[in-house]
């Protein structure tokens, strides 16, 4: 097998791995699951990750990466800082079936079991945090935000939009996007000086 054949079949398998994973949650996928979902031998997925924590890992690692691929877009543009805010909120805010929230919840959970799962989800959470935090901090340097603690205030929002996308994301009919994105905002706009309609 080529170098490039072994990528595709690489991503193939981390794609069938993730989907496995939101139906049948990270404690319960087995390489076996993974295996003949993606049609292929498990000594196969055990020649890619050699363990199934490893496999587990990856595959977070996987689909987490594509919501911090959209992030990258957005701190990397060359928008003013308010604008960077708004649309890393509304990235942050669950949307349709919350896929990718499911995955971050399941995540979080198995990491208190999983050593190797924890270590990925800690770093890859930290870059929201950082990316968030340098937002801020960019936009307290030029005059659009006031506020005296951006890594703080970062953690603080951040905290805010877990906790209610958790609710989002699990109990159907607790809180609504409305609510969410109301709930959100106000947070935001006490910890950076801001006025509501600033993030509409």
């Amino acid at each position: 097998m080529t170098r490039r054949a072994a990528e595709i079949r690489l991503d193939a398998l981390l794609r069938t791995a993730c989907d496995v994973i939101v139906e049948r949650g990270l404690a319960n996928t087995r390489t076996a699951d993974v295996a003949q979902a993606a049609g292929v031998s498990q000594a196969l997925v055990f020649y890619h990750f050699a363990t199934k924590e490893r496999l587990l890992a990856q595959a977070f690692a996987y689909a987490v990466e594509q919501d911090l691929a959209r992030l990258d877009v957005v701190t990397r543009s060359s928008a003013p800082p308010l604008t960077k805010l708004r649309r890393i909120l509304k990235l942050y805010t669950p949307a349709g079936r919350a896929t990718s929230w499911s995955m971050w919840i399941d995540g979080w959970s198995e990491s208190l079991r999983t050593p190797e799962l924890e270590k990925v989800s800690r770093r890859l959470d930290l870059r929201w945090r950082q990316d968030l935090a340098a937002v801020i901090s960019a936009g307290v340097a030029d005059g659009t935000f006031q506020c005296a603690d951006p890594d703080g205030a970062a953690w603080r929002i951040s905290a805010v939009m877990d906790g209610l996308a958790v609710q989002l994301a699990v109990h159907d009919r607790v809180i609504s996007r409305r609510q969410f994105g109301e709930w959100v905002r106000l947070v935001t706009t006490r910890e950076l000086g801001l006025d509501p309609s600033d993030l509409d």
